[in-house]
């Protein structure tokens, strides 16, 4: 097992080194993001086909669409500018609403996102819906997914090769852990590293659509009040404090970083 973690180890470092939007930290992966667009695009169609989507005239899908297409278009601009336009190479975004009182909110390799009802009862303007999707779609830019996914195949033994992964029970499992799909298989967190940097790059993506970051901390405070201190959506770290007082400290550096 030693020989195989350190086998991958060293190809990620051969064929993946790349740098994440805003923050620029080195991020090595094992896995093609086109595999993972490829295995999003089932995932996202399985689930939408057992879970209770709103139509689309429904007022909060039409919000969600709304505040969703402002922060594509934000991302968009942003990479186009950085030369960065690679990290959404086959991205078809879609947002959809699911009919669910969980506290969770989604989005996976492709720009798949989905927000449970449960969450837009703390999201009450587009604002804070705002906070909510541009962090999300930062893990999908970030691809935050890809590195977790990639450490729990290495960790489990299991091979690189995604061809069929989504009719093989384990790869599949990995698949949907990492992306916080489903509530039974045991939602992979994200590392503390990783919830800051979305935080962070939410921020920025959510400041150039127009929406005012600073409202972040109002979301936060909303969440820490309704004892939702560990959403399923999110990883147990940091704590609500922390995360506030990143965020505080981060606003006078957003412009900087919009740039």
């Amino acid at each position: 097992m030693k020989q195989f973690f350190l086998a991958v180890l060293l190809t990620s470092v051969i064929v993946s080194c790349t740098r994440v939007p805003v923050t620029n930290r080195k991020q090595f992966r094992l896995l093609q993001e086109e595999q993972l667009i490829l295995m999003a695009d089932t995932a996202y169609r399985d689930f939408l086909a057992t879970a209770k989507v709103l139509p689309h005239n429904d007022p909060r899908t039409a919000t969600v669409k709304r505040v969703g297409g402002k922060i594509q278009s934000s991302v968009i601009d942003y990479l186009t500018r950085k030369n960065a336009l690679g990290r959404i190479r086959g991205f078809t975004w879609e947002f959809n609403v699911v009919d669910d009182p969980t506290i969770n909110a989604w989005c996976m390799p492709g720009g798949k996102v989905v927000v449970y009802t449960g969450i837009l009862n703390l999201a009450t303007d587009d604002t804070l819906l705002a906070v909510i999707m541009g962090h999300e779609i930062a893990h999908a830019i970030a691809r935050h997914g890809n590195e977790r996914m990639s450490q729990q195949m290495a960790i489990q033994g299991v091979g690189r090769a995604l061809g069929g992964a989504m009719s093989d029970p384990v790869k599949r499992n990995i698949f949907l852990q990492s992306y916080g799909i489903g509530s039974a298989l045991g939602i992979l967190s994200y590392s503390r590293k990783h919830e800051t940097e979305s935080d962070k790059m939410g921020l920025v993506f959510m400041y150039l659509a127009g929406y005012n970051p600073s409202k972040a901390i109002d979301f936060w405070k909303k969440m820490a009040a309704n004892g939702a201190a560990v959403p399923e959506f999110l990883s147990t770290h940091p704590s609500d404090e922390t995360r506030i007082k990143d965020i505080t400290d981060f606003l006078p550096l957003i412009p900087k970083y919009a740039q």
